[in-house]
């Protein structure tokens, strides 16, 4: 059997949240009440502290009217 590995190393995860908040000029508070955070998880998450899981990042980019893979970039680890 062969294993293979989709490892995400936390530093290897940028997303453009911050972005696309001020491109909508809307403020950490406003975006945190629209998709059910604290305004502290959208800081972490702006400064790479946090990675969303799937929930958060689903609606976010629903919120953004976007898809996850453009909002949250990533590179996967080589083998």
């Amino acid at each position: 059997m062969v294993q293979t590995s989709c490892a995400v190393r936390r530093d290897d995860m940028e997303n453009r949240i911050a972005a696309l908040r001020k491109e909508r000029r809307l403020s950490q508070a406003e975006l945190a009440e629209a998709v059910a955070v604290t305004r502290q998880t959208i800081i972490s998450l702006e400064s790479g502290r946090y990675n969303a899981s799937l929930l958060l990042a689903h609606k976010i980019a629903r919120y953004f009217d976007s898809t996850i893979e453009d909002i949250f970039l990533f590179e996967e680890e080589e083998p």
